[in-house]
């Protein structure tokens, strides 16, 4: 064998793996990162935003979940209190590598009086406490968990794994997409969301047993930071959970950044948005996504496919990210450059193309939207202002569901599967902490 463990991806439930296999005294650990190592990326390329090493947290705002309801379902594979540990020492080792340490969402009258309001308003909110990094700060925290690798595990960037190996049920190693084989008796998948296609089509080849997970569709919800000063303060991003009356489809809130930016994301050719905050440059906004879930039957069971439909559907009429005014969504016309420039709320992605979301979503998806804005209203006025501004299509491509043991191994023997990626993790913090059960699972195995 050329090593003890093989990591496939270089995100955070990836790093967190190999930091965990390091400590553990593992002495001969390959890293495989497909994109460029961390001080090659650059923010300005689209292309490097979701790729590399760092995995797209690199590039995000940085906001670690300290729940186990939120970001993901890890809560599945572990008792609560045990968990609550894992999330507690991943939390911990990201303060030591340089997370502030405030956290906001703390217990409060006024976090309970909000609760209670979004109850009034038809929304259910999930309470939770936030450790937020902020963008221009997640660099130099995994720089330093980037320092605290060297020596200990080998990492190669650019560096694409083609294939996953087995043989009679056991995993045996990887092949690059040079053609090079390379050898080990443990091997971590850890490819992040980026990779949900890549993972789907090696769990089908290996005969994984998986299921879909439902795919969330929407928009990124921008509008002044006043509007929601309220609930920012209190709990700086709210979960808010709302069952459409039509549809009674689930529609919710998802990555709420105060005071920050909207920005594109490229994935495997397309184009959607996303939004970032940091932790002291600000904008005159607040920017938030509203997503639809939706799940399929038989006979359709692809729902990344689905996904990547839609957002190519925008790309083709907007050439990328579109922006329209909810006041002209209303009134069932398009936005145009006119419009935009007149309204009050500035737009801080610039080049976004004025257009029209009604010729993207299916009926179903835009009213469900709408009437979330709605409910929004009821718990703060002036979300559903003629001047909100709505960009589209935010996807987010969940992996699908892998069987996994208690200890994160497919039913290939030794072969792992963690993160994002596996379909178990939905943030940073159960990423990191999905990693570190895994490589811990490792580490007694091997010791």
């Amino acid at each position: 064998m050329d090593c003890q463990v093989i990591i496939v991806g270089a995100g955070p439930a990836g790093i967190f793996a190999a930091l965990t296999l390091a400590d553990c005294g593992i002495g001969s650990v390959l890293l495989l990162e497909q994109g460029k190592d961390l001080s090659q990326r650059k923010r300005l390329n689209s292309d490097d935003m979701l790729c590399g090493w760092g995995g797209a947290g690199a590039y995000s705002d940085g906001k670690l979940t300290l729940s186990s309801e939120v970001g993901g379902f890890l809560g599945e594979f572990l008792e609560q209190k045990s968990l609550y540990q894992l999330l507690g020492r991943a939390d911990e080792i990201y303060v030591a590598h340089g997370a502030p340490g405030r956290v906001f969402g703390e217990a409060s009258p006024k976090l309970e009086d909000l609760a209670d309001r979004a109850r009034l308003a038809g929304l259910e909110l999930i309470p939770t406490r936030i450790r937020h990094i902020g963008t221009e700060n997640c660099r130099a925290v995994l720089d330093r968990l980037r320092q605290s690798l060297v020596g200990g595990v080998e990492t190669r960037t650019n560096c694409r794994v083609q294939n996953l190996l087995s043989e009679n049920g056991r995993i045996r190693g990887v092949k690059l997409a040079n053609g090079k084989i390379i050898t080990s008796p443990f091997v971590v998948v850890a490819p992040g969301r980026s990779g949900a296609s890549w993972m789907k089509k090696q769990a089908e080849s290996l005969g994984l047993k998986t299921k879909a997970s439902p795919v969330d569709i929407g928009v990124r919800v921008e509008l002044p930071a006043p509007v929601l000063k309220g609930i920012t303060d209190t709990i700086y991003e709210s979960k808010l959970i709302h069952y459409s009356k039509t549809f009674h489809d689930k529609v919710r809130t998802f990555c709420m950044n105060p005071y920050g930016e909207v920005v594109i994301e490229k994935n495997e050719g397309i184009i959607t948005v996303n939004g970032h905050s940091y932790a002291k440059k600000k904008s005159e906004n607040t920017n938030f996504a509203i997503l639809v879930s939706s799940a399929f039957t038989e006979p359709f069971d692809d729902p990344i496919a689905y996904g990547f439909y839609i957002a190519r559907l925008a790309n083709l009429l907007g050439g990328g990210a579109i922006i329209q005014r909810l006041g002209d969504l209303l009134a069932g016309r398009r936005s145009t450059r006119a419009r935009i420039d007149r309204c009050l709320t500035r737009p801080t992605l610039p080049d976004a193309t004025p257009g029209d979301l009604s010729f993207i979503f299916p009926y179903r998806h835009l009213l469900s939207i709408i009437e979330m804005l709605g409910a929004l209203e009821k718990l703060t006025p002036g979300v559903y202002s003629r001047h909100t501004l709505l960009y589209g299509v935010e996807v987010k491509f969940y992996s699908n569901r892998i069987e996994l043991s208690p200890e994160l191994e497919t039913n290939v023997t030794n072969l792992f599967a963690i993160g994002d990626g596996a379909g178990i993790t939905r943030g940073l913090l159960q990423a990191s902490a999905s990693g570190m059960l895994a490589g811990r699972a490792i580490a007694e195995r091997l010791v």
